[in-house]
């Protein structure tokens, strides 16, 4: 890893999505906790909801952190089958994951509601893992640059950079997502160092060389090496890669 980068720590971030069951989730955090001491990046698991508290349990005491895959933004309420930021961190939750394509294309996640769920959660102290990114239509369209730029602007509106500097962002080209296909690093780098330079001018150079951009989209052991030494990538958000201790053990040694 460049060494612009190296004065932020790597994040490592697991999405397990809608995978294991309480026995499974156990294993795997059990697995992981086991394989991943003294490593130079920062551990982070979203296993689901049903999950989390026993994955807390078995990562007590360790470095590990415990991520949630999703929030809504009111702290209590008649919101049925919803998770309030409170609730969350009841039950151990360091990160939240907000705005992921797969809660976009899905689930009607808008960039309003992603930054409803960003208030929500910095509110109490969560800190927000925030997902970013073009479709393939988009892309092949050149709009790329552009829709970064809306997504970062509405779903960032009305932060302070104090606010802002809480922050993990995720670039997941959708069209990366699950495919096979990842951006090249030369891609990837690209549009992390176009979001560094919208932090710079929206937040400031301090907030914007201190905040983290993972990777996401298709990480594996094999390309992760290549993706990290990018200077503007701090890491990754893993998806399939993240549901067997060996493969994302070798992600958080970031390809080592």
């Amino acid at each position: 890893m460049s060494s612009s980068a190296r004065t932020r720590r790597p994040l490592a971030a697991g999405n397990w999505k809608m995978h294991k069951t309480l026995a499974e989730a156990q294993a795997l955090a059990r697995e992981i906790m086991a394989g991943c001491r003294d490593m130079a990046a920062e551990v982070a698991l979203a296993p689901p909801f049903t999950a989390l508290s026993i994955v807390a349990q078995e990562i007590s005491g360790s470095a590990i952190r415990l991520a949630a895959q999703d929030v809504f933004w009111e702290n209590q309420g008649a919101y049925t089958g919803a998770i309030s930021p409170g609730m969350l961190l009841d039950v151990g939750c360091r990160y939240v994951i907000i705005g992921h394509s797969e809660r976009r294309q899905y689930f009607g996640e808008t960039d309003e509601t992603v930054n409803k769920k960003i208030k929500a959660a910095l509110g109490v102290g969560l800190a927000p893992i925030v997902c970013i990114g073009e479709t393939l239509a988009q892309r092949e369209a050149q709009e790329t640059l552009n829709v970064i730029t809306t997504q970062l602007a509405q779903g960032l509106a009305g932060l302070l950079p104090e606010e802002m500097s809480r922050l993990v962002l995720a670039y997941e080209p959708v069209w990366a997502i699950g495919t096979g296909r990842t951006a090249t690093p030369e891609q990837a780098q690209e549009v992390h160092r176009f979001i560094r330079q919208w932090l710079t001018e929206q937040a400031g150079p301090e907030v914007a060389q201190g905040l983290r951009i993972l990777y996401g989209g298709s990480v594996t052991p094999d390309n992760i090496r290549e993706l990290s030494q990018a200077p503007d990538i701090d890491g990754a958000l893993v998806g399939g890669a993240s549901l067997k201790a060996a493969s994302f053990l070798k992600i958080v040694a970031m390809g080592e």
